[in-house]
């Protein structure tokens, strides 16, 4: 049979990981599908480049508007990153009546509702498993493999960058600032780390994840985001010896008032839980769906051959569906155009969790006094506390806290009353429990 032609915008890491791996798994691919997949068209910056991927056969071009009309390409794979530039390639693909497969979750978390209902208007999917926890099959699990179930929670350590931070942290008892050069030395984080440490690229994933589990339209706006540069080699030791890990969390799920909370924020979970175990720089995705119960979903989040695992796994499923009426085929985002329906999003201030808190209280008599007076007004009461041994020289000892369950509106307001006391070397570090459950 004719070959699936497929044209890819970019080709860098994971298009390059892209050609080799279909070139390397041709020969099962095409038993998986019935045809061949054939790379026809390639559009790159620079042409002259040097590649680690052997290009003979393929038509390279500085035209990427060209390969997203050309005729003789049948999928447009997007892998040129970005927003601004990325948009009106994915817009000119679908116009030209061709499938798309992008691995861009800042494009889609920003603008994904526009594109996937142009998509459809044009009766062409828009596929993206590789935009979220690169070769983990998220996307596909919560889409299909737990369509029978509702979805009641999702938390997933989606950065691979903030993961290997915490772990160096942990492991070598280092400080943020060496823990990320450690990381940029190795390659696993960018010379500007924010879009990873800030939490914002967990936040892109979050955002889809979210819309796949609730069959809910995407609000990257919802969510609340917080990142790892305030947590510090103490505040992890403090949370080993105490029995927990701190990770960088995305977390969707039904609030205690009915809203779905959205947000990414560092937080504590029991050494004893699967996720508590996913060290460097792998991702894992625990689901818990109602019939179910918990699933979890672990492996390589970023780099080549992983995202390219998931890339070509789209492309698999395009291709099977190429010319169907759309009627019969999966919806990309697990729910028809229809049934999609905007939830209400829970606040932060709604969250109900237990926290840990850190003070550096002076080291005075009647200073806990006054911080568990100021707890008790707000009605949170004390799971457990710690004082440590002053350091040398210093004024001041850290006090570490972990309460019971209560409402983020009430520690927000007894903290910022703990911080407005003489006694206390502020800002405190506020950091969440998460109970995730096994």
């Amino acid at each position: 049979m004719d070959p699936v032609r497929i044209g890819i915008l970019g080709l860098g890491t994971v298009g390059g990981g892209t050609v080799s791996l279909l070139r390397r798994n041709a020969e099962s691919l095409q038993r998986r599908l019935g045809r061949p997949l054939k790379v026809s068209r390639v559009a790159v910056n620079d042409p002259n480049k040097p590649r680690s991927v052997e290009l003979e056969g393929i038509d390279v071009t500085t035209d990427a508007e060209a390969v997203c009309t050309d005729p003789e390409v049948d999928i447009v794979v997007e892998l040129v990153g970005g927003v601004d530039n990325a948009e009106p390639l994915v817009r000119k693909a679908l116009n030209s009546g061709k499938p798309v497969v992008t691995a861009n979750k800042a494009l889609l978390a920003e603008r994904g509702n526009e594109l996937f209902r142009y998509a459809g208007e044009q009766g062409v999917d828009l596929a993206f498993e590789a935009a979220v926890a690169g070769g983990i099959p998220i996307i596909k699990a919560l889409r299909e493999g737990l369509a029978g179930n509702r979805i009641q929670s999702v938390h997933a350590i989606a950065n691979g960058t903030a993961n290997y931070i915490l772990s160096r942290m942990r492991t070598e008892a280092m400080a943020f600032d060496d823990a990320l050069t450690e990381a940029q030395e190795l390659g696993y984080a960018e010379l500007d780390p924010t879009f990873d440490v800030d939490g914002i690229d967990a936040a892109h994933k979050l955002a889809l994840i979210a819309a796949v589990a609730f069959g809910a339209p995407i609000n990257y706006e919802a969510l609340t985001i917080e990142g790892i540069r305030p947590i510090t080699a103490e505040d992890i030791a403090f949370a080993d010896e105490m029995g927990y890990r701190i990770k960088l969390l995305a977390i969707t799920k039904h609030g205690p008032d009915g809203g779905i909370e959205l947000r990414v924020q560092p937080a504590l979970v029991r050494t004893d839980t699967m996720l508590a175990s996913v060290e460097g720089v792998f991702n894992a995705v625990q689901v818990i769906g109602d019939a179910v119960g918990p699933t979890l979903y672990y492996g390589p989040g970023a780099g080549a051959d992983p995202t390219a695992s998931a890339v070509v796994g789209d492309l698999v499923d395009v291709a099977r569906t190429l010319g169907a009426p759309p009627q019969y085929r999966v919806p990309y985002l697990g729910f028809h155009a229809e049934g999609m329906q905007e939830p209400r999003w829970a606040p932060i201030e709604e969250v109900e969790t237990e926290y840990y808190l850190r003070l550096q209280a002076q080291d005075q008599p009647g200073v806990l006094a006054q911080v568990t007076r100021i707890l008790a007004e707000e009605g949170i009461s004390i799971e457990a506390m710690r004082q440590k041994e002053p350091r040398p020289e210093a004024s001041d000892v850290p006090v570490v806290l972990l309460t019971h369950t209560t409402r983020e509106r009430a520690m927000r307001r007894a903290l910022d009353a703990i911080d407005r006391l003489d006694v206390i070397n502020g800002p405190s570090q506020m950091i969440r429990l998460e109970e995730v459950e096994e």
